[in-house]
C-alpha cells in the first residue's frame, strides 16, 4: 500500500510560524512520526510540499496509478482552490484532508474548505496528531476497498 502526503503553502514553515496556532513541530518531524506508523503497518509514504497551487495540482494528477490514496493538507488553498478540488475529483483516489488547526475556530474566511467536498473526510483541529488520524483513516478505507474488491471477484467467479 502506498500513500502520498501532499502539503500546501507555508507548511514548510511549521515550527517557526505562529506556534500558538500550529505548534512547535516542524514538517520533517511530523513526517518522521508518520513514517514510524506507516512502517509498522507495511505502508509506504511519499511526501510532497509546495507553495505553488499548480505544482500541487500536478502532484495530485501524478498520483493516478502510482499511489493507493492521498492525505492532503491544502492549507490556505483549501479555502480558495477550485483547481485542487477538481484535481482530487479527477483522480478518483480516496483522499483524506487534514488541517492542523481547527478551521472552524479561525477567521470566517478559513471556515469553508472548497477542497473538502472532493475528499472522503476532513480531520481538523488535532494538531500534528491529525496526520496520524488521517493515516489510520486512509489505511482503514483502503483495506475496506480491498476487501470489497476481493468479495466482488469471488461473487463474479461463482456466477
Amino acid at each position: 500500500m502506498k500513500i502520498a502526503v501532499i502539503q500546501g503553502p507555508n507548511l514548510n514553515m511549521l515550527g517557526i510560524r505562529e506556534q500558538n496556532i500550529y505548534g512547535p513541530m516542524t514538517l520533517d518531524q511530523i513526517h518522521d512520526q508518520m513514517k514510524g506508523s506507516a512502517e509498522q503497518n507495511g505502508v509506504e509514504l511519499e511526501f510532497f510540499q509546495s507553495n505553488l497551487e499548480g505544482e500541487i495540482v500536478d502532484k495530485i494528477q501524478e498520483c493516478l496509478g502510482t499511489v493507493d490514496g492521498i492525505i492532503i493538507n491544502p492549507a490556505a488553498y483549501s479555502h480558495t482552490s477550485i483547481a485542487i478540488a477538481d484535481a482530487i475529483s479527477a483522480v478518483s483516489l480516496p483522499v483524506v484532508e487534514v488541517h492542523i488547526s481547527n478551521i472552524y475556530k479561525r477567521e470566517e474566511f478559513r471556515q469553508k474548505s472548497i477542497t473538502a467536498s472532493s475528499s472522503l473526510g476532513v480531520i481538523t483541529g488535532f494538531g500534528p496528531f491529525g496526520y496520524h488520524m488521517g493515516l489510520i483513516a486512509l489505511m482503514q478505507i483502503l483495506n475496506e476497498m480491498k476487501v470489497a474488491k476481493e468479495a466482488q471477484q469471488v461473487t463474479q467467479k461463482e456466477s
